[in-house]
């Protein structure tokens, strides 16, 4: 990884960060071309599939490879150095199933059969909660999404936004308010139901592939076993899980160091008898990214290997799970801003892959959890002590 640390601690690490990183440098060569059409990276996940990484945290009970969150992170960070899009899709893929899997909030006889489903079919399924008029999920909006049972099967009606994965999902999670209780259930939904569909809406400039376009709910009718649980029994847990997204941010900023390492070792302006490698202020930046870059990893690494060491204090880690979060994707857009000044105008050039790691890395802003809410959750554990 042109001389960044390798964080796998074991031979079968090893061997993922070797497959992922294969994977990664075919997508590198797929991804413009993805991100210009605005295109979802169907061949990529073909790759994924033959590469049996989809049942990665699925318990091995259930047939799946039982992989703990410090895999899981040496996964997405080594795939979004190749497409970013890909590792955040593949990432709520594997999240939602390793949140399932360490909490089991859903029905026993569900959890198997879609276990089964990842395992011997290569399905995938990815939640869709938010809407337009909520915002996101973890403000507290209430969906306006309907549910209603009648004769022991359910209606269901409503409009869900940033549904990543949309054009090859075959489950969506979605949530709904439940009109007889006024309770908040998340219900699962095969593709192929009657009522669903998918309305292209995605027109962003950052992470364009993971097509995360519209969900249409028009009186799809589900069979009761759908409602899978009720915010009412759910609780606040820590959840690991979402630190998929920082480890995708950082790859990708990882992506954008290396470009910018290579630039400055083969580029030699005729100003100058050598190439800018030995320029000092080059020299200064580079230091800079690596200094933001072994932070952020070190951060992100350790409390994932508590996590996976210690199941009994993950309590105590719900802060440490945010501010990672926070600290890994600003860390990752400030690498990748030293990486576009060392490369000067040319990082803004369409032909070039730093635009599209500039674009893409600022999503992480937006996906939860926000800073604002975990300034104020840090905040809060230091002025209640």
């Amino acid at each position: 990884m042109n001389g960044i640390t390798n964080f796998s601690t074991t031979k079968s690490q090893s061997e993922l960060v070797e497959k992922a990183s294969q994977l990664a440098q075919i997508f590198s060569e797929r991804a413009a071309f993805h991100d210009e059409q605005a295109a979802f990276p169907f061949d990529n996940f073909a790759d994924i599939k033959k590469a049996q990484l989809l049942d990665l945290t699925i318990p091995k009970e259930y047939g799946g490879k039982g992989g703990g969150l410090y895999d899981f992170l040496l996964l997405q960070e080594t795939i979004a150095q190749g497409d970013g899009p890909t590792a955040l899709c593949l990432g709520w893929h594997l999240g939602i199933l390793m949140n399932v899997a360490t909490y089991r909030p859903w029905p026993k006889q569900t959890f198997e059969h879609i276990c089964k489903e990842v395992v011997e079919h290569q399905k995938l399924l990815n939640s869709a909660h938010s809407e337009k008029e909520t915002g996101s999920p973890a403000r507290g909006g209430k969906p306006t999404t309907t549910a209603k049972n009648v004769d022991g099967k359910w209606i269901i009606n409503g409009r869900k936004s940033f549904a990543s994965l949309a054009p090859i999902l075959d489950y969506f999670i979605i949530s709904a308010t439940i009109e007889e209780t006024g309770d908040v259930g998340e219900f699962i939904l095969p593709r192929d139901v009657k009522g669903l569909s998918i309305e292209e809406t995605w027109e962003t400039m950052s992470m364009r592939a993971t097509r995360s376009d519209d969900l249409l709910l028009n009186n799809v009718i589900v069979t009761e076993d759908a409602l899978i649980q009720t915010k009412v029994v759910r609780q606040n847990k820590p959840q690991g899980w979402l630190l998929h997204i920082p480890a995708c941010y950082l790859g990708i900023a990882i992506a954008a160091r290396n470009e910018a390492v290579k630039f400055a070792k083969e580029y030699q302006p005729n100003s100058l008898p050598h190439p800018i490698k030995e320029v000092p202020k080059v020299r200064e930046r580079i230091g800079k990214m690596d200094v933001k870059l072994m932070t952020a990893r070190h951060f992100l690494y350790s409390v994932a290997r508590k996590w996976d060491e210690h199941p009994t204090k993950r309590e105590e880690l719900i802060e440490e799970l945010a501010a990672v979060k926070y600290t890994v994707t600003n860390s990752a857009i400030e690498i990748v801003d030293e990486a576009m000044r060392i490369v000067g105008v040319q990082s803004l050039q369409l032909s070039s892959p730093m635009q599209r790691y500039y674009r893409d890395v600022r999503a992480g802003l937006h996906n939860p959890p926000s800073d604002d809410i975990t300034l104020s959750l840090l905040a809060k554990k230091a002025l209640e002590e």
